[in-house]
């Protein structure tokens, strides 16, 4: 991407008095953009507070950045295996097992290999032969089949704002909306847009202690392809899905799951998997569907 990307986070803390109308922002380069914190508060406790979302947003980081060579996924990927791993690394492993799992293997991180050899121009045979989250073994140990790579972020910007929800919620915050490309709401209602690339505002969506994601495969290319693809070669059924769950890394990955999925597809899914409440999706024609 060549824009750069904020992430904003705002809470007000739960208990009455004068200190609420202090506001403490905190603000930092993190997850490929920058994340800023407003907090209604306390100034001693909003700064603490913001001090331990920014721990909590690091060690996401330091467990799944594919941009940071000493994370513990490059390593993963640059080697194979990691006999010891950071807890935030299996949650994501047993998030992306369960989406997979749920949506036929639409979702599936193995896709690495391929998503850099289109981004690089280079032959893509290779690549595709390595793809199989089936290959992929994570208890207790990591283990990735020969030439297999993995990514996380189709899952992981979700995964991180859910942590710093609970984080908020247990600190006191009653209202809290945190937005890292997903939004994930504490109390509410909050209002949240739902964009497509081409018709651009498409619906108003109100959250309260839920959460939404949505995907685009249009928004960015790779060379001619879009950046949302199948493993095997499935081609994005839709302009825009927006998923609204519980939690917001399974929106995020549901809704990248989604583009892949038919309509019907998702309906399926929609009657067997718990929790997801609601999926926006926009078509090819402009045309907008609920289910």
């Amino acid at each position: 991407m060549n824009r750069r990307r904020f992430l904003f986070i705002a809470a007000a803390v739960a208990f009455p008095g004068p200190a609420r109308a202090e506001v403490t922002t905190w603000q930092a380069d993190m997850l490929g953009g920058t994340v800023r914190v407003d907090l209604r508060g306390p100034r001693g406790l909003s700064r603490h507070v913001a001090d331990m979302i920014g721990t909590t947003i690091a060690e996401v980081e330091a467990a799944a950045s594919l941009f940071k060579p000493d994370s513990a996924l490059s390593r993963l990927n640059a080697i194979g295996h990691l006999d010891s791993a950071p807890q935030a690394l299996f949650d994501l492993l047993r998030l992306a097992d369960h989406v997979h799992q749920a949506t036929g293997g639409r979702f599936d991180p193995t896709v690495q290999p391929l998503w850099r050899a289109l981004a690089e121009g280079r032959d893509i045979a290779q690549a595709r032969a390595t793809i199989g989250w089936e290959r992929v073994r994570f208890d207790p140990s990591i283990r990735l089949g020969k030439g297999q790579a993995v990514t996380f972020n189709g899952i992981a910007q979700g995964y991180a704002a859910d942590r710093v929800r609970h984080l908020l919620g247990k600190a006191g915050y009653a209202q809290a909306l945190v937005e890292m490309g997903e939004f994930a709401a504490l109390g509410g209602p909050f209002s949240v847009s739902i964009e497509d690339p081409v018709l651009g505002q498409v619906a108003i969506r109100r959250l309260t202690g839920t959460a939404i994601a949505t995907s685009s495969p249009a928004a960015m290319r790779l060379g001619n392809v879009f950046h949302i693809f199948g493993p095997h070669g499935e081609r994005p059924c839709w302009s825009t899905i927006s998923v609204e769950t519980e939690d917001a890394a399974m929106a995020d990955g549901f809704s990248t799951a989604f583009c892949l999925m038919t309509a019907d597809e998702i309906r399926t899914t929609l009657g067997r998997i718990g929790g997801l409440m609601r999926v926006t999706a926009v078509d090819a024609a402009g045309d907008v569907s609920t289910f």
